[in-house]
């Protein structure tokens, strides 16, 4: 007898039993709720040949950004190599060996071609959204859903998963008001969906509407604060941004202190959020004192300066923040290799002028800052993140030019960002501190 999950497509070495828990760790990762890496592994011992549950496993773990979940991802697929496997679970498998060997926009083309070809194969189009998201492809994350969608229906399983995912690209490509109305709709029809939340959380940060941000984050705390909830930490990440805009840097500082790091996660994806955090609170003129310390101490888990270049980027903040020269000397160093490959490419022509863009911000070199920053802040999209997480390079940029003494740039920079968010409060004092200085 052949076995299905929830979207109908077949699943080879499944027992009935197995595809419960299967269909049950879909949903949790849907949802980012939950333990599904859990429930594949009791859907495994139950069906220890059941192809998709180690396939789906093994993308987790891949897009995981983190070097020992990557090495636990190719012990799967090397395993799976020697299952049999039909042609949808053969097509995951070759997506899966292009990015366990760095070939990020590879993985993410061959899942998309699959997508057309299996439009409602949940697993394939969460994962190709996430790769879209981790090499900053906005048209992909908006895309891979629009060419989806007309293949579902709202009585399918996980249509409102869909519909959060297209809000986020939507989002990306800077169609706010599709984007807003699509992930209020996803909400409408499952309210615990926190990338949906996040996507509209986006959407106001964007637009500069921090007031709204935080009343969307208070109202549907419940919804995606919860300790189960993988997600929780990103959107207390949107909370603090709002209050950074509206000039309240001591409550921003009070959720880094609070559910931002009270539980000092280990989680590559909870660092950067923490980092990020912690570089805008010292820009806004906070001393995060041995935060940076703690932070440096669990980034050297994952920054190995070959994996993935923005949890470089990002380590090498806490590094610079800790006065951890040597670490950050050791990271940097493992960009001289000469290396072939995708992240190779990042390292070099993205990741290393980020990095020693802020190395320079951080010694007060800041005419090297202006020329490092100012140049790669065009190019960073193509790795990594999303424009509210990038924005923190025009940010220190803006910072740096103001400090250095060139105002007619700071100003330029000021008025660049009005045009974008004509009530942020950050871009407003940023304006005035540029006349202030020119005067």
């Amino acid at each position: 007898m052949k076995l299905s999950d929830q979207q109908g497509n077949t699943l080879s070495g499944a027992s009935a039993e197995a595809v419960v828990l299967f269909d049950q760790a879909v949903t949790a990762f849907n949802l980012y709720r939950g333990d599904p890496i859990g429930l594949l592994d009791r859907a495994l011992e139950l069906a220890p040949d059941f192809a998709m549950a180690a396939i789906m496993k093994a993308h987790i773990l891949a897009g995981a950004t983190e070097p020992a979940a990557s090495r636990e991802a190719a012990t799967l697929v090397r395993r799976l190599g020697a299952m049999r496997l039909n042609e949808r679970e053969a097509s995951h498998l070759g997506a899966l060996g292009l990015l366990l060997d760095g070939r990020w926009t590879a993985a993410a083309i061959a899942l998309e071609r699959h997508s057309i070809d299996h439009p409602r194969d949940m697993v394939a189009l969460q994962c190709g959204h996430l790769l879209d998201f981790y090499r900053a492809n906005a048209r992909a994350l908006r895309d891979r859903l629009a060419r989806a969608l007309p293949c579902w229906s709202s009585e399918l399983p996980g249509y409102s998963v869909l519909l959060g995912m297209h809000a986020f690209g939507l989002e990306e490509c800077g169609d706010y008001g599709r984007a807003e109305e699509r992930g209020r709709q996803a909400l409408a029809l499952e309210p615990l969906d926190c990338w949906a939340h996040h996507a509209v959380a986006h959407v106001m940060e964007m637009q500069g509407r921090p007031e709204d941000g935080i009343g969307w984050m208070q109202s549907r705390e419940s919804c995606w604060s919860g300790d189960d909830n993988f997600f929780k930490v990103h959107n207390w990440w949107h909370r603090a941004l709002c209050h950074l805009e509206l000039g309240q840097p001591d409550q921003a500082l009070a959720l880094y202190d609070g559910p931002v790091r009270e539980g000092q996660s280990t989680v590559a994806l909870d660092l950067v959020d923490a980092t990020a955090l912690l570089w805008r609170l010292q820009l806004a003129g906070l001393e995060p004192g041995a935060r940076w310390q703690e932070l440096a101490e669990v980034w050297e888990q994952h920054a190995d300066g070959r994996l993935y270049p923005f949890n470089d980027w990002h380590a090498a903040m806490a590094y610079l923040g800790a006065g951890q020269e040597q670490k950050l000397a050791q990271l940097l160093a493992r960009y001289q290799a000469n290396e072939d490959g995708e992240t190779a490419t990042w390292a070099r022509e993205t990741g290393r002028p980020l990095i020693e863009g802020f190395v320079a911000f951080r010694h007060g070199d800041y005419p090297l800052v202006v020329e490092l920053l100012y140049g790669a802040r065009h190019i960073v999209n193509r790795f990594g993140g999303s424009h509210a997480q990038r924005d923190i390079i025009d940010l220190t940029l803006a910072e740096a030019a103001l400090r250095g003494g060139q105002t007619r740039l700071s100003k330029a920079l000021a008025r660049e960002r009005l045009a974008l968010k004509p009530h942020s409060g950050i871009n407003r004092s940023l304006l005035a501190r540029s006349r202030t200085a020119l005067s």
